[in-house]
């Protein structure tokens, strides 16, 4: 599976684990039934234990919004790349954030990809300081 293939699919179960009851495992088998890639499950579990780090760091970049108030598409994209900046230094930042971007204009609104580039770039600036 190609990095944007399991991006996808761990963006697909990391939206159904928010607010449900379900597991990472159950998740996990809804999207990708029999099929295993390590990076898709490395993004998803390293994403979901590592939310309330990810959370933190998100709402110090967020300007006049709250985080519970993004939509549930943009704050699933941005936990996704901030974990991936953060947590997994195999992938360039231009990568994921590139990454991020086109997920948000695949699965998101008109607006969501201008959204998601200004926060993860104030993220990236962040981390590169």
């Amino acid at each position: 599976m190609k990095r944007h293939e399991a991006r996808e699919k761990a963006l697909q179960t990391l939206f159904q684990l928010e607010g449900t009851e379900l597991t990472i495992a159950e998740a996990i088998g809804h999207v990708m039934e029999d099929e295993t890639d390590h990076f898709y499950e490395s993004l998803v579990k390293g994403t979901h234990s590592n939310m309330e780090a990810i959370d933190e760091q998100l709402k110090g970049h967020l300007e006049k919004w709250s985080l519970e108030r993004l939509p549930k598409i943009e704050r699933t994209i941005l936990r996704m790349a901030v974990f991936e900046l953060n947590y997994m230094e195999d992938a360039p930042s231009r990568v994921v954030m590139n990454e991020a971007i086109e997920l948000s204009k695949t699965f998101g609104d008109e607006q969501s990809s201008r959204f998601v580039n200004g926060v993860l770039s104030k993220v990236t600036n962040e981390s590169q300081n």
